[in-house]
């Protein structure tokens, strides 16, 4: 499936992935998929532009959005998990979403523990917002990704950290915490209440035999859940997300501040969410095929001097480069070598240096080729 995707229609696309590169680079870097929309999504959208693009009904009655019933419908038939409906917000993107939670339930200054390294724009919030990151370090156990539950614990204690970000699954690791892992924090959280701010948006990529547990499952009363149909279906562009409001402190804080004040999704983006969830799913399911057949061209093909851990979500993979001494951020050496965008390490943080991270939601071919140039830049690198 989608394998064939020609290089030179993806070079004309607006988006920024692909306008970002020169002439005969290869974009891995900003977690986008080059996949063609579902064809459900794109049908209602070009129905709902032939229409009337008029106020929608839940401008005077958000009650009646329907988001929250469809987002709380998915996580029921998904995860056997039980929303209130009336404790939805909607949001025009997940880091805004994150944002608004942190503006309401924390002040300058405040703690936020959050694991390490981690999704760029999530650092810089916490930078913006003059919050204090206390890291929850990620470390290779030999067999894949971790972190110290007693070590966290020491350093919420100790930092006076009354909010924790959770990503799950992580970014940019892939990891799919366990229950015992998702248990140990919450067993934290309760003992230091702490609110969790729980980023999912990738629970939809999960690989099986992994299995994606909502962290509302198991402490409902303090976690606020952040999701959307951007990452699993495509649609960052369209700019919606959804937010469930466990924590009641946080749902009073949210209705004190002005109605309009964090802004408003738009109808377009609405009914592509809503399309995506209802009608989305033999889509969904292909594209997930189409990533883990991708998943293994990456663990097979990459150069052998770099570690990774396949990914147990997302489309993403984390390099271990620092064998190969290509300095700190080695996705420099890539672009000027290999003609190769990655991410750069560092700007996931603590634990970044030396790392660098691959997006391999391309076709077939491309991804090849991707792999191709890096090795053939490894094999110049390590001649010299």
């Amino acid at each position: 499936m989608f394998d064939d995707l020609d290089i030179e229609a993806l070079r004309s696309r607006p988006g920024v992935k692909w306008a970002k590169v020169g002439p005969g680079v290869l974009p891995a870097w900003v977690a986008d998929m080059d996949f063609p929309v579902a064809a459900p999504i794109r049908e209602v959208l070009e129905d709902n532009i032939r229409g009337v693009l008029g106020y929608p009904t839940w401008i005077e009655q958000p009650e009646t959005h329907p988001l929250r019933a469809a987002f709380a419908e998915r996580m029921l038939r998904l995860y056997g998990l039980t929303f209130d409906p009336a404790h939805i917000r909607i949001y025009t993107e997940l880091i805004q979403s994150l944002q608004v939670m942190l503006h309401v339930a924390t002040r300058p200054g405040d703690a936020v523990a959050m694991h390490t390294p981690n999704y760029p724009p999530f650092l810089q919030t916490l930078a913006d917002m003059d919050r204090r990151l206390v890291p929850i370090p990620m470390i290779d156990d030999g067999n894949g990704w971790t972190f110290d539950a007693e070590r966290l614990a020491d350093d919420v204690a100790r930092s006076g950290c009354r909010t924790l970000v959770l990503v799950n699954p992580h970014n940019p690791t892939g990891r799919v915490l366990t229950r015992e892992e998702l248990s140990a924090i919450a067993e934290i959280a309760e003992r230091h209440d702490l609110l969790v701010i729980s980023d999912e948006i990738h629970a939809e990529l999960t690989y099986a035999p992994h299995q994606h547990i909502p962290f509302a499952r198991l402490s409902p009363d303090r976690t606020v859940t952040l999701s959307s149909a951007s990452k699993a279906f495509n649609l960052a562009g369209l700019r919606c997300a959804v937010a469930h409001i466990g924590d009641a402190r946080v749902r009073q804080a949210l209705d004190a501040q002005p109605p309009a004040l964090f802004g408003e999704v738009s109808s377009l983006s609405v009914a592509a969410t809503l399309a995506a969830w209802g009608r989305g799913d033999a889509w969904l399911s292909e594209t997930r095929q189409t990533l883990a057949r991708n998943r293994q061209l990456v663990a097979e093909g990459l150069p052998a001097a770099i570690r990774h851990h396949v990914p147990e979500a997302t489309y993403l993979a984390w390099l271990d480069c620092r064998k190969l001494d290509l300095g700190t951020d080695p996705s420099t050496f890539f672009l000027d070598n290999a003609d190769v965008l990655l991410s750069s390490g560092p700007s996931f943080g603590p634990g970044g240096e030396g790392f660098t991270r691959l997006n391999f939601a391309t076709a077939g071919p491309v991804l090849e080729e991707i792999l191709t140039r890096l090795r053939t830049a490894v094999d110049h690198h390590t001649v010299k």
